[in-house]
């Protein structure tokens, strides 16, 4: 636990947000600039679905390994060597020569982007120490979310259509050299008592699990889901899922301790980053081809378009967590859910395509849902759990998010792949996303059914429990520590 006065916890969790920003804001205008990269690379739409969910699938695979690694070598450290292979990474995929390397240099950003997010939150986690302070710590922290969802689409339509799309990776340079000075020089070091063993087997099940499935997804619609290489694809997903399961039931330090899905509103926060983070992703990669390809919006004008819904994130996401801080995560999870569900209706039952007063009701809605979400999310995860857990705990709600993102893009995608090719009409196109957003209004509901199931008494009960299983053992044991995920 780190003892800090109050000024420089606050300097602390700002150079953290540095580095969410850096990460945010690079998924954000990424997708301002699809339509202009698929041109130039002559890409399909499966190969602009590769350029998103290359960088989430590593990132996914990996946080649970950076965050331990953290643990052990020291948080700071950790957190430095991301921001120089994130900042890397930035550069190589402006150097791209055609979407193979811009896929494979997207993976190297991931590689970076893995030791940043549940490092710092690990850092603010130990940092505020006080509930209320941490669960406004956290609301900070989401609102830089909106933050890049408000900057990114505007600053990335005015490079792509000024530069061209390769400048978009080039603001990472300065904003990570920034963040690696500050860090440096302000963040102190800190590691965990009992650092996590390493786990390369759940590791290596981890990532077959994850890529083969988005693998499946993704090339389903243009191979067929009854080709051979995708049946092969979704046995080996469910395999590896299970020997995942198998095997780390049986190991004293696995790398996902299946004890924490005992209590409701960890196993809830995860099934619920998962959904909320699905929306958000097949949210931005419909509208992103939607407002250029077929309305012929330039990249600045399509980024304009989506500021009613980053600015309801902006404004939403630090006011959710003091709603988390004063209340509970309960109020505000309910709201997502309903502005989230009611976005997706709007779209798939009402064609709020058709007018522009239509079409940014629908972005405000789900901009005021998502801004809502992500504080409950973290805050739920880490509630009831001994101190020694909440960096575990917060890094698998990481992982959700970043596995939610990638089966968003990856589903919907694979919905949308049939009408949205070059030179679709606007008919075709929308025929093709009203299935994904039905998907989009699933979620939602999904957000809201959590909500009121595991956040109540009896959900508190099941985390209390939980807790008491590690407590349980440290009192045992107290050399050994028994941490998961």
């Amino acid at each position: 636990m780190l003892d800090l006065s109050r000024r420089r916890r606050l300097l602390v969790l700002a150079i953290c947000c540095l580095s969410l920003l850096i990460v945010s804001l690079d998924n954000t205008v990424l997708n301002v600039a699809l339509p202009s990269m698929q041109h130039e690379l002559h890409a399909s739409v499966s190969g602009m679905q590769w350029t998103i969910d290359a960088y989430t699938l590593v990132l996914a695979s990996l946080l649970m390994l950076s965050g331990s690694t953290a643990d052990r070598l020291g948080r700071r450290r950790i957190f430095m060597t991301g921001l120089v292979v994130f900042t890397a990474g930035s550069l190589l995929c402006s150097l791209a020569p055609d979407l193979t390397w811009l896929v494979v240099f997207r993976m190297v950003q991931a590689v970076g982007g893995s030791m940043l997010n549940p490092v710092a939150m690990s850092i603010i986690t130990n940092t505020f120490t006080d509930p209320r302070e941490r669960a406004r710590a956290i609301g900070v922290w989401g609102g830089v979310v909106g933050i890049s969802m408000a900057a990114g689409p505007v600053v990335g339509g005015v490079l792509v259509q000024s530069v061209g799309w390769r400048s978009i990776f080039w603001i990472n340079v300065p904003i990570g050299a920034l963040a690696l000075f500050l860090t440096w020089r302000w963040v102190p070091e800190s590691r965990a008592p009992r650092p996590r063993r390493v786990d390369p087997v759940g590791q290596l099940l981890v990532i077959a699990l994850l890529g083969a499935l988005t693998y499946a997804i993704i090339e389903a619609p243009e191979a067929g889901w009854d080709s051979p290489e995708i049946l092969a694809f979704i046995l080996v997903a469910a395999g590896s899922l299970a020997a995942l399961v198998g095997y780390e039931r049986r190991r004293t330090e696995p790398l996902i301790d299946l004890r924490f899905f005992h209590s409701a509103p960890f196993s809830g926060a995860t099934v619920t980053a998962v959904a909320a983070f699905a929306a958000l992703g097949g949210f931005l990669f419909v509208n992103t081809l939607y407002l250029q390809n077929i309305r012929g919006l330039s990249a600045l004008n399509a980024g304009l378009y989506m500021l009613p819904m980053a600015g309801m994130t902006l404004i939403f996401a630090p006011l959710s967590g003091r709603l988390v801080g004063g209340r509970g995560p309960r109020l505000p999870l309910l709201l997502a859910g309903c502005a989230m569900a009611a976005s997706g209706v709007l779209f798939a039952a009402f064609d709020a395509e058709s007018t522009t007063g239509l079409l940014f009701t629908g972005y405000v809605l789900f901009g005021i849902g998502f801004g809502l979400v992500n504080a409950p999310i973290t805050n739920t995860a880490v509630s009831g759990m001994p101190r020694t857990q909440a960096g575990v705990a917060a890094a698998v709600a990481s992982t959700s998010r970043q596995v939610g993102s990638s089966l968003g893009v990856a589903v919907i995608g694979a919905v949308l792949a049939g009408g949205a090719h070059t030179g679709a009409t606007r008919g075709e196109f929308l025929a093709a996303a009203r299935p994904g957003w039905w998907i989009i209004a699933g979620c939602g509901a999904a957000v809201l059914l959590l909500g009121a199931l595991t956040t109540g008494r009896w959900a508190r009960a099941t985390a209390t429990r939980t807790a008491a299983l590690f407590d349980d053992e440290t009192a045992r044991d107290p050399h050994r520590t028994r941490t998961g995920s």
